[in-house]
């Protein structure tokens, strides 16, 4: 049986997730279906679209994504501490962005005097409301809901779009976040479909590499706020040109035809979080086959764990051979 989501995130041990949605028809999601020429590529600014649109509703940040022929891959980071920091009115407007309310809720926005047992059901109504902007499962539904119905229209048929649930898992270190947001940011140019990051369309990359030419970073996706800026209230802890450069280095490795090399502003970096060369190249590449579950050092993995109280450490060997670096 599929393990429940209840026990799969744990934002007592991190807020950082991978998550990853597969297509399951013969017809791809995005691109060109190989069997009937039809091209399906407009569909990547609806995944786009939907997606930095959930971003403004929800108190989920994107970290990184890329919108695949088949697949999605997101980095999500669930801001709990936000959603704290809401009013009641301010849960219920941001809920109805996205789903239309009954005249109780609408009362309740405008301020209008309920009865006391109308104020019972919209109090019970916020805290639902509550649980659910910052519920990964929510996010996705309500991303991947409009998208199969948009889908299905088009292609004049009925039933399933997306594989009957999307595959998470918990990142609970900084380690394991950099190298899956390289995995997901690589996506195009280790599938060859880009030959280099800011050439991959519908990706966070190409979104934050335009940014970074204007001395910006996307409004729409979690902030680098550096190594240095760990006072501030939420952000990546990376500097924003030593990312972009070491994916940009990464990338140039593993296309056939560059002779890459890690630069030094990168080799800091993976200095920094203590990853040899060669642990970094496998990771950022090879992320989703060493990784079925949780990653992190086998400290972290065994805290999460216990949480959750978990049994089993899926995963520890390769946890420990690639992240626990003496």
């Amino acid at each position: 049986m599929p393990t429940p989501r209840k026990a799969l995130v744990s934002l007592e041990d991190t807020p950082y997730y991978h998550c990853i949605s597969r297509c399951v028809r013969k017809a791809f999601l995005c691109g060109v279906d190989r069997y009937t020429g039809q091209s399906f590529e407009h569909r990547r600014d609806w995944v786009e679209s939907r997606l930095l649109e959930l971003a403004s509703v929800f108190a989920i940040d994107i970290c990184a994504y890329a919108v695949m022929s088949n697949h999605l891959h997101l980095v999500l980071r669930v801001d709990a501490e936000l959603v704290k920091c809401w009013s009641d009115i301010d849960v219920v407007t941001q809920w109805q962005k996205l789903f239309k309310g009954d005249s109780l809720n609408h009362d309740f926005v405008k301020g209008e005097m309920l009865e006391s047992y109308q104020q019972t059901i919209i109090n019970k109504r916020v805290k639902e409301y509550r649980l659910r902007l910052i519920d990964i499962s929510w996010f996705m539904r309500a991303l991947n809901e409009p998208i199969a119905r948009k889908a299905n229209a088009e292609d004049k048929c009925k039933g399933r779009f997306w594989e009957g649930r999307f595959k998470s898992q918990a990142l609970l270190d900084e380690t394991a976040v950099l190298a899956c947001m390289a995995y997901v940011d690589l996506n195009p140019v280790r599938a060859k479909v880009a030959k280099t990051p800011d050439t991959s369309d519908f990706t966070s990359i190409q979104k934050r590499i335009n940014a970074a030419m204007k001395g910006e970073q996307p409004p729409t996706l979690l902030p680098f706020v550096g190594n240095e800026r760990r006072d501030m209230p939420k952000g990546l802890m990376f500097n924003p040109k030593d990312y972009l450069q070491l994916v940009d280095d990464t990338g140039r490795i593993i296309r056939d035809d560059k002779r890459g090399a890690i630069s030094q502003s990168s080799q800091q970096l993976l200095d920094r979080l203590n990853i040899p060369q060669e642990n970094w190249l496998k990771l950022s590449c090879e992320f989703t086959k060493l990784f079925k579950g949780p990653v992190g050092t086998l400290q972290e993995l065994d805290r999460y764990c216990e949480h959750l109280e978990r049994k089993r450490r899926q995963g520890a060997a390769n946890c420990h051979r690639w992240l626990d670096i003496a």
